[in-house]
């Protein structure tokens, strides 16, 4: 009888597979998270419907996890919640960063979305939101609300985690 070798298809062989991370070097690694990072920016381009939260969050946590000052950013989606435009819009010290609803409310104009998914990074690493994180979502999505833009979700991200406002019923 021959022996016969199971044929592996190049789009469904994981050539990562047996790879630990604890195996590679530091310039393996950011070779790594660069790609990661390359594939996350695939996954929200404009157009691109936003179908899984772990994708964002992987791709928030990437980009912001390791960052020393706060930023605070929005996702403009269209009535699909495809992504229109994802943005950076404050930039802050260690600890704070100053949002004016205003500013969110005009680029929603300005991008003709009708959901926006907010997020920021807690430099401290630890995503756990703060009272004045909750205060400043409320303000946006009640200032949002009367220009018919949905807030989906609050996202906040640290290099230990993200917490979503919407999953713990604050949205």
């Amino acid at each position: 009888m021959q022996n016969v070798l199971p044929l592996i298809y190049p789009e469904t062989a994981n050539r990562f597979n047996g790879v630990n991370v604890n195996s590679l070097c530091d310039a393996e690694q950011k070779s790594l998270v660069h790609l990661a990072l390359e594939v996350l920016e695939l996954q929200h381009q404009r157009g691109k419907a936003l179908t899984s939260p772990e994708l964002m969050r992987d791709y928030l946590r990437l980009n912001l996890g390791d960052r020393k000052n706060e930023v605070f950013g929005a996702v403009y989606l269209d009535n699909k919640h495809r992504i229109i435009r994802n943005e950076e819009l404050f930039k802050g010290s260690v600890n704070s960063a100053s949002v004016y609803p205003r500013v969110v409310a005009q680029k929603a104009l300005e991008y003709n979305s009708t959901a926006i998914l907010l997020y920021h990074n807690h430099p401290s690493g630890d995503p756990e939101p703060s009272i004045a994180d909750q205060t400043i979502t409320k303000r946006l999505v009640d200032s949002l609300a009367m220009i018919d833009v949905r807030v989906l979700d609050h996202l906040v991200v640290g290099s230990l985690g993200s917490v979503s406002f919407a999953e713990r019923g604050l949205i």
